[in-house]
């Protein structure tokens, strides 16, 4: 039996982008609702697990129920041990919000890494960091690895 409750009316709080992301626990909140449905209690120890830090209930369920009335998640009744918890899970307009949500910061996060990353002279693929360094024919070259630094070197053996 789906126990979802829709308000009609519309919300105060706005949800676009920064406006409904005040801090990283709610998109964080987002990311465990895209992986699949989850009830607050377990929405609340997964954000202790993985991020070692506490959401408190004062937190995730307000988010919950502010994301229900904008219809992004719907909930349903389910039994875990002796205790009925509500499941929450993202709609497909909810999924489509964390889609654009999620592009807009990889786009973010790949403008600020960008300027770090190296490209392997071999291969081409880029190196966060770390990348391994070899001098070749008086210039030091950045390589994704010592196998790929190796093969340019044959290789420019070979052409020269």
């Amino acid at each position: 039996m789906n126990s979802a409750k829709v308000r009609h009316s519309v919300p105060s709080e706005k949800l676009e982008g920064p406006a409904l992301l005040t801090d990283f626990s709610r998109f964080y909140i987002l990311t465990l609702l895209y992986e699949g449905g989850k009830h607050g209690y377990e929405i609340m120890t997964s954000i202790e697990s993985r991020l070692g830090r506490k959401a408190s209930p004062g937190l995730v369920y307000p988010f919950l129920k502010l994301l229900q009335g904008h219809g992004y998640v719907t909930f349903r009744s389910s039994s875990v041990g002796n205790k009925q918890r509500k499941v929450y899970s993202l709609t497909p307009s909810g999924k489509a919000f964390c889609d654009r949500l999620f592009s807009q910061f990889t786009n973010m996060v790949s403008g600020a890494i960008e300027p770090t990353l190296q490209v392997c002279a071999h291969c081409g693929c880029r190196v966060f960091r770390d990348a391994y360094t070899q001098e070749i024919d008086g210039r030091r070259l950045a390589f994704c690895c010592r196998y790929c630094a190796k093969s340019y070197a044959t290789e420019m053996r070979a052409a020269g």
